[in-house]
């Protein structure tokens, strides 16, 4: 991959906590580093298959400049966004933000904030065994792909199976979901929270019944042991109705855990 980069980038606006900053123009510094694949931009000599560092800076400035947020923070993020949504053949983005005059009673050359960005392949799976389950199914694809940071690239099809443990009654219709997505992991998370929540789930018994269920089976080849979140999925290896319809949509992929192909993995008897 190669890097367009914007280095220095100075804005003035309104940002900070503070009454008089939300009033008073201050400076603001970016700097942004996007990974991206220019080649045939170079082969072709043509800036519209590249990341236009022009268009970049003034996506940048009118951020900045039409918003007041309190946080550096809030404004990094809103700008790293921005990128990875309006230029396609961005990969990652490193954005850093600077504010040399912040009103810190202090000697300093500048505060700053970073955030960076990836663009990476998860897969999820879905499942419900109340009402209208495929209804539910339909709804979280959709939702998904209306969420903001995620694209859904591959749905398996529905597969029916019995509750998996003792408490849920009914069977459930199940599926895999392929998606590309830059939000990262807990924020990734978070979406899909809101989405099970609004899809009428609701949060009792473990492995009980309900509308909606969708887990994070793998994001990229990373692995994840917090308190939070735990990926892959902890026990997607023991669930036929996770490895089948992974088998589907993603068959040589291989699991970080164990080190096989998908194709190759197959749950217990039960």
């Amino acid at each position: 991959m190669n890097v367009v980069s914007v280095k220095k980038l100075t804005v003035k606006a309104c940002h900070g906590v503070n009454d008089f900053e939300k009033k008073e123009e201050q400076r603001f510094v970016f700097s942004a580093d996007v990974v991206t694949d220019f080649r045939l931009a170079a082969a072709e000599d043509d800036v519209t298959q590249t990341v236009n560092y022009s268009t970049l800076c003034k996506r940048i400035t009118a951020i900045a400049q039409g918003n007041t947020f309190n946080l550096i923070e809030t404004l990094a993020y809103r700008c790293a966004y921005d990128i990875m949504d309006n230029f396609p053949s961005a990969q990652e983005v490193t954005l850093l933000v600077e504010k040399p005059d912040a009103p810190v009673k202090a000697d300093f050359k500048s505060v700053s904030v970073s955030v960076t960005l990836k663009r990476q392949t998860a897969y999820l799976s879905i499942g419900s065994n109340l009402g209208n389950r495929k209804g539910y199914l339909d709804y979280a694809v959709k939702e998904l792909s209306l969420t903001r940071g995620i694209q859904v690239k591959a749905v398996s099809s529905y597969l029916e199976n019995a509750p998996y443990g003792t408490a849920a009654k009914g069977n459930f219709l199940n599926a895999c979901v392929k998606i590309e997505t830059y939000l990262e992991p807990l924020a990734l998370l978070a979406e899909i929270n809101r989405i099970e929540n609004d899809g009428g789930r609701v949060r009792g018994v473990k492995w009980g019944d309900r509308t909606l269920d969708i887990d994070i089976i793998f994001y990229g080849r990373e692995v994840i042991n917090s308190d939070a979140l735990t990926i892959p999925h902890p026990d997607y290896i023991n669930r036929d109705f996770v490895l089948e319809p992974l088998k589907e949509i993603a068959p040589d992929f291989v699991c970080p855990v164990y080190l096989k192909r998908i194709k190759d993995l197959n749950a217990p008897k039960r």
